[in-house]
């Protein structure tokens, strides 16, 4: 098995053996697919040696005398041959084409299905980079090869062994002659392969370190703003790329001289054919035509042999990629730290919409805790804050509570069933947590919406729209709620995103809501329209915010304070306020900070 997440923090990588062991199955699973596409391939080869060897009998025939009407005999052969062999490698190339794309098709979906199911610590550990590299930037790869890089490498193969083949017949100190070259290509790879190999699997590693750079840079842009931290992040990517540069003319320099020894292996080989062919001819042991066929066959695969040895270059950056992907699809789904008890759903319904956070720990890595004992109870209907200072813990407990995190001790009830316990789709029907980084999916507006709940009629969409404050930029679209929205669509600002998230909420109606940080423009008229949208789309629903407005606070009916992964204070707004204690330092901040914007 594949061991779990490295010390280096990154997904596992399969070992050579667990990736030819998945190709292994792969091919067995499809054995009639690849049977058939061995035969056309042989018939492809065998099409393309033929002329070549009729031409040195040609030969022969023409310094015997023969009559003209042979060369009508070898025309017809030729042209039959080159007929047959050109449908033969057009379909050789669509069968092979084929099976590797349906099986990085079945590869591509399980590492997605994998990557969709790997436990929040573990994406939070490696990094998003990590995980989105596989699943696009190897996949990529991949695919490259399937298209070009394996169908040149199966021709390739199957055409040298039929010449070597084709030569052993026309006498067998020629094929001997054209086999010298072999072990030179043998060391030519030797030589390439044990030096590439690792500096491959280090491209690949600069590439998801250069992704996470980028990700973070693009995913915290507000931050970086925020604190001017603009050439520090620029100095990162620039590093991050020039690393990727020099490993990338490091393996080219090291290609270049992996082609000197292929030439070198082919100025060798044909000499010694051509040496051979003199030496049987001169003493009557072979003919004119049988070493001008010899000749002939080993020249005409200069190409396909540097073809075939060319791509292991591309075939190596593929294999890195894939081992890379068999990484990510076998490994352990509780590869992460200790995930707490196991979960056995009953299938038993809250009694009410009561939340209870009892005695959480949490910790990502397993050594450092981020959430120390907290305790959190929320009547049902009730709307409680959490606030806190960046690092306090609030989005671990809002992770906690919604399931996305399973802590190392305590438990999460609602209405006095544990969490753990419900079926994924109680999960989703009495929980639902909407946070600052919302997705709007390709597609028409009101699939989007209709993700929460996929049989709601236009009037429930509409009413969710005016809900959240949204129903009047949607009517001003070209196609209302058909228009076409995400990649490659109608555009939307964020706070149009998270209007969409907020009512895609409302439509989902869950028992208890988590808003983690839902209406984060702060400063802005978003921010304030948001903030209306949230309290419509909770209102009488159990729900606990996540404030990063401390005016979401001010309005809650309990507010929750953090810090440092434990509560230190709880009650109502004024309480807080007139105690004079951490919430009262924060809010103090937040007036001075925010009253003339507001």
């Amino acid at each position: 098995m594949t061991t779990a997440v490295a010390e280096h923090d990154i997904l596992p990588v399969a070992t050579g053996r667990e990736t030819w062991t998945w190709l292994r199955r792969e091919l067995r699973s499809r054995a009639g697919s690849g049977l058939l596409t061995l035969v056309v391939g042989l018939v492809a080869a065998a099409t393309a040696v033929l002329p070549v060897y009729v031409l040195g009998i040609l030969v022969d025939r023409i310094i015997d005398g023969s009559p003209p009407s042979v060369i009508v005999m070898i025309a017809v052969i030729v042209t039959t041959a080159a007929v047959v062999g050109g449908l033969a490698s057009g379909l050789s190339n669509y069968f092979i084409g084929r099976l590797g794309a349906i099986a990085l098709a079945d590869l591509r979906e399980a590492g997605v299905e994998r990557a969709l199911s790997l436990p929040t610590a573990t994406v939070e550990r490696v990094g998003r980079g990590d995980v989105l590299s596989r699943v696009s930037t190897d996949v990529a790869t991949i695919g490259k090869a399937v298209t070009d890089v394996i169908p040149t490498m199966y021709a390739s193969i199957l055409l040298a062994a039929l010449s070597l083949v084709a030569m052993v017949g026309l006498d067998w100190r020629l094929g001997l002659a054209g086999a010298i070259a072999v072990p030179l290509y043998v060391f030519a790879l030797r030589w390439y392969l044990p030096r590439s190999a690792p500096r491959y699997a280090e491209e690949r590693r600069a590439i998801a370190e250069r992704s996470q750079v980028l990700m973070e840079s693009m995913i915290g842009s507000a931050t970086v703003h925020a604190y001017d931290m603009h050439v520090e992040h620029q100095t990162a990517i620039k590093t991050a790329s020039a690393r990727v540069r020099d490993i990338s003319l490091a393996v080219f320099t090291l290609f270049t001289r992996f082609v000197g020894r292929i030439n070198r292996a082919e100025f060798i080989g044909l000499t010694v054919i051509l040496v051979t062919g003199f030496w049987l001819v001169k003493n009557g042991g072979g003919t004119v035509g049988q070493t001008t066929a010899a000749a002939l066959l080993f020249h005409r695969l200069f190409s396909p042999i540097s073809e075939l040895l060319f791509t292991f270059d591309e075939a190596q950056d593929a294999g890195a990629s894939l081992a890379r992907l068999v990484g990510l699809v076998t490994m352990p789904l509780d590869s992460g730290p200790a995930r707490g008890r196991p979960a056995v759903a009953t299938g038993s319904e809250p009694r009410d919409a009561s939340l209870d956070l009892e005695d959480l720990h949490y910790s990502y890595d397993g050594e450092h805790t981020v959430v120390h004992g907290v305790s959190i109870r929320l009547e049902p209907g009730r709307r409680v804050a959490l606030v806190g200072s960046t690092g306090a813990g609030k989005s671990t407990v809002a992770g906690i509570a919604a399931g996305a995190l399973t802590p190392q001790r305590g438990v999460v009830r609602v209405g006095g069933v544990d969490v753990a316990s419900l079926t994924p789709e109680q999960r989703r029907r009495h929980v639902a947590i909407v946070s600052q980084e919302v997705h709007v999916f390709a597609g028409a507006l009101v699939d989007d919406l209709r993700l929460a709940k996929a049989d709601a009629t236009e009037d429930e969409v509409h009413d969710a729209l005016r809900a959240v404050g949204a129903d009047e930029w949607v009517a001003a679209l070209e196609d209302g709620l058909d228009t076409v929205v995400g990649e490659g669509g109608h555009e939307l600002t964020s706070a149009q995103a998270q209007q969409l998230a907020l009512a895609r909420l409302m439509l989902a109606d869950p028992t208890v809501a988590i808003l983690d940080e839902a209406t984060a423009e702060a400063g802005s008229q978003g921010a304030r329209e948001l903030e209306r949208a949230a309290a419509a789309v909770t209102a009488g629903r159990t729900t606990l915010i996540i404030a990063h407005r401390l005016t979401q606070a001010a309005s809650a009916d309990r507010v929750i304070v953090m810090a440092h992964g434990r509560v230190v204070e709880e009650g109502s707004h004024h309480d807080l306020v007139a105690a004079g204690g951490r919430y009262a330092q924060l809010w103090r901040a937040w007036a001075a900070d925010h009253s003339r914007g507001e």
